[in-house]
């Protein structure tokens, strides 16, 4: 396996020897073949002297050290330049003559230009790999830490449901005969509980993947009425937190953002779950939207205890609550508020979370227009 593999790589490095001569050779000639036409023009139509047409030259020269790799193409080239300089555009016309007065002097200019540019260029396409280099090891690094934030969730939200449903379980079967019905009807009420969070999280996931499928974070965008989609969002609310109150403001203006449905969806649904279980509101949570020409923002309001002032920074990456911050830390917002951050991310947008005066406050933004690279 090892020698066919070493193999395959000499080929593809012949390869792209093959194909950089070829392109040098083209882009040389190219360059070469324009800037004489252009001074065969001058000479016999404009009557352009020697020194216009070698600084006509040298703008080639200059070109070709740019646009090809390596030294040779623009030493080749500089040559080839100052013999055709000499011999058709120097008195005595098409005859060398290496011992005109000067003409040392530009063949200097000549070479010392063509191998600062390469020089100069070759610098710049290192220093450009070298930065194309970091910015993927920069990008990797976010990933990795983004999946090892997942993980952490993951781990610590799934454990604590599992947990409390074999022991809500285990009372109710071992201790079934000896309970009332209130406390066998608290039991199961403990399980469907958690089971319905586990689905959550079961959903959450599934989303992830969705995102991810393809090796990146794309999604499939279509013109979509936000309005509708958030409605469907407050009814799902609804059917799974009948209690639920909720008070949402809808603009005058009907705005169309290019956009998953679903995706979005899901985001609003995670935001408005997360205020009506966590923020222990005193009065109905609000969502409402403003919009300008360049974004539309969702934001979602609650009148409760607000958010940590250390768990700002981190409330979107999918780090679970220390031990010990609540009874029911299994029910963190760790992982939806991560899945919130991807989907929004992958949106082109950006959500955000404060605290106000009488509560906390999330709101992600959506480009109006779709954005082409």
């Amino acid at each position: 396996m090892m020698p066919q593999l070493r193999k395959l790589q000499k080929e593809y490095r012949h390869l792209m020897h093959f194909h950089t001569f070829w392109t040098n050779l083209c882009v040389t000639a190219a360059l070469l073949l324009l800037a004489t036409g252009i001074s065969l023009f001058l000479f016999h139509f404009v009557q352009e002297d020697s020194p216009g047409i070698a600084m006509l030259y040298l703008m080639a020269l200059v070109l070709i050290a740019r646009y090809t790799e390596g030294y040779a193409p623009g030493i080749i080239a500089a040559i080839i330049s100052v013999i055709y300089l000499n011999y058709y555009f120097t008195i005595p016309y098409e005859k060398l003559n290496f011992t005109r007065m000067g003409y040392p002097v530009t063949f200097f200019v000549m070479f010392a230009v063509t191998i600062l540019t390469s020089a100069t260029t070759s610098n710049m396409k290192e220093q450009a790999a070298i930065i194309s280099k970091h910015d993927k090891l920069l990008m990797e690094a976010e990933k990795e830490k983004m999946r090892a934030n997942l993980l952490r969730a993951i781990s610590h939200d799934l454990r604590t449901p599992l947990t409390s449903i074999i022991g809500s379980s285990t009372s109710y079967l071992e201790n079934g005969e000896r309970l009332t019905e209130p406390e066998r009807r608290e039991l199961v009420q403990h399980i469907y509980e958690d089971s319905n969070w586990l689905l959550n999280m079961v959903e959450n996931l599934l989303t992830i993947t969705r995102i991810h499928q393809d090796g990146g974070a794309h999604v499939t965008k279509s013109l979509e009425p936000f309005e509708e989609v958030l409605s469907e969002a407050v009814q799902l609310l609804k059917k799974r937190i009948p209690d639920a109150q909720v008070e949402v403001q809808f603009p005058e203006e009907f705005i169309m953002v290019p956009m998953d449905p679903m995706l979005i969806e899901q985001v609003i649904f995670n935001l408005l779950e997360n205020a009506v279980k966590h923020a222990e509101s005193v009065r109905p949570i609000e969502c409402f939207i403003t919009a300008d020409e360049q974004f539309l923002t969702f934001h979602v309001r609650d009148y409760g205890k607000g958010i940590a002032p250390e768990r700002l920074s981190d409330i979107f990456d999918g780090t679970p609550k220390q031990k010990g911050s609540t009874a029911d830390s299994h029910k963190g917002a760790g992982i939806g508020l991560s899945i919130c951050k991807t989907i929004i991310t992958a949106h082109g947008g950006r959500i955000q979370a404060c605290n106000h005066a009488d509560g906390a406050e999330f709101f992600f933004t959506l480009p109006r227009e779709e954005v082409t690279s």
